[in-house]
C-alpha cells in the first residue's frame, strides 16, 4: 500500500528559519535592553570624581543619556554601548571603559587647547554584560515558536 503525505508534514526550511531569526531578534534584543539598563543604572550622577575600577560619575548626564543598543540583522548580534557624541576630538567612553588617554578641549572660547590626558579604567558595560551574560541562556528557553 502506497500512503502519500501531505506538504504540511515535511520539514519547511523557510518557515524555521524565520521563526528562529524571529527569536533571535527578540532575544537579543532583551537581552541587549537589559545590559544598557545595567551600566546606565551603575553610572551616578554627582559631583564627585569616581574612583579607578568603579563606574564612572556621569557630571553632566550624557554619557548615562546616550547609551543605546540595536540589533544588527546582517550579524544577528547585538549591540550596545555608548553612542558617540557630535565632537571632533576624544575617545572619552571608549577611555573610561579601558583605560587609556583621551583628548580633551579646556579654556574659555577665544583661548581653547586641546590636552591629552591619562585616564585609568573606570568599568560600566563590561560589568552590566557580564552580570547579564547568566540569563541569556534562560531566555532562549521556549524562543522559537
Amino acid at each position: 500500500m502506497i500512503r502519500f503525505v501531505g506538504r504540511n508534514m515535511f520539514f519547511n526550511r523557510k518557515a524555521v528559519t524565520g521563526a528562529v531569526d524571529k527569536a533571535a531578534r527578540r532575544v537579543l534584543s532583551r537581552f541587549g535592553a537589559f545590559v544598557r539598563r545595567g551600566a546606565k543604572s551603575s553610572i551616578r550622577k554627582r559631583k564627585r570624581v569616581s574612583l579607578p575600577g568603579e563606574p564612572p560619575s556621569s557630571h553632566s548626564g550624557l554619557l548615562k543619556r546616550f547609551i543605546f543598543f540595536g540589533y544588527d540583522r546582517q550579524r544577528r548580534s547585538v549591540v550596545i554601548g555608548p553612542m558617540r557624541l557630535n565632537q571632533k576630538v576624544g575617545d572619552a567612553p571608549e577611555a573610561l571603559e579601558e583605560g587609556g588617554t583621551s583628548t580633551i578641549v579646556a579654556g574659555l572660547r577665544g583661548r581653547r587647547r586641546k590636552r591629552r590626558v591619562k585616564v585609568k579604567a573606570r568599568p560600566f558595560m563590561g560589568p552590566a554584560f557580564e552580570k547579564e551574560k547568566p540569563k541569556l541562556p534562560g531566555m532562549w528557553a521556549n524562543s522559537v515558536r
